[in-house]
């Protein structure tokens, strides 16, 4: 479903990508290691400082398109509201 301005309210997300935001959701954290302006390593942590390994290049690419992550000023990428909504939209969490 399409609202004027072209967003989608509701979109389907898989199960990897519902961990991650749920990891985000709570605190938890995306950083990147750059090596000349490219992808060297992903990192996903939790809110204790707990890695989480189920992090890949093609899953933060997807999540970044639907705009459910971002990064301000260089800082980690952190969930943003859109993410909070797709997080919210699934009823059973499992």
């Amino acid at each position: 479903m399409r609202t004027s301005s072209g967003l989608q309210t509701q979109m389907d997300i898989s199960r990897a990508e519902q961990r991650i935001l749920h990891l985000l959701a709570q605190g938890g954290r995306i950083e990147l290691i750059k090596d000349n302006k490219k992808l060297a390593e992903l990192n996903c942590y939790s809110r204790d400082g707990w890695r989480f390994p189920g992090l890949d290049e093609h899953l933060f690419r997807k999540l970044k398109k639907k705009r459910a992550i971002s990064s301000k000023g260089g800082a980690p990428y952190r969930i943003t509201r859109r993410g909070l909504e797709l997080v919210r939209s699934e009823l059973d969490n499992r």
